[in-house]
């Protein structure tokens, strides 16, 4: 395979609530923290071990200014995005690193605003390079229709 490939695709709670920061011209950018979560059991003591995992996420502009209006901490979000690594000089002088995750698509799978935790609100980031769909969604069946098939 002679191409590259930098594709992130978490589900998480958020684990504080969205910072937006606006620049001139319009342009805005929002940040938050997202816990995923690993468990599992113990062998030896079989004891119920989890372990999370932090993720810096990244939004920017329309789907920033969406995801601050309709997230707080605690809500479940499916994102979608690259990696990018970014470094800085702190204030006492020593570099800085970090990894973050640059949205491209978002779903939001529950939220506390919400009175229906399975409705879904998808966005998506603009982007130059069409963006891939976003988490699949379940189909609701209607039990109560009448129909002709036998089974």
């Amino acid at each position: 395979m002679s191409g590259t490939l930098n594709k992130v695709m978490l589900i998480g709670h958020l684990g504080d609530e969205v910072k937006i920061h606006y620049f001139e011209g319009g342009n805005c950018i929002a940040r938050f923290p997202l816990a995923t979560n690993e468990t599992y059991t113990n062998r030896q003591t079989g004891e119920k071990v989890t372990n999370t995992e932090w993720h810096n996420i990244v939004v920017r502009n329309k789907a920033a200014e969406i995801c601050e209006k309709y997230l707080s901490k605690g809500d479940k979000v499916y994102v979608e995005g690259r990696l990018k690594n970014r470094q800085w000089q702190g204030e006492d002088g020593n570099m800085r690193y970090t990894t973050e995750v640059h949205v491209q698509d978002f779903t939001f799978l529950t939220t506390k605003n919400e009175s229906m935790p399975n409705t879904p609100i998808q966005g998506s980031a603009p982007q130059n390079v069409p963006s891939s769909p976003s988490a699949p969604e379940v189909p609701i069946i209607d039990t109560d229709e009448d129909d002709d098939l036998p089974f």
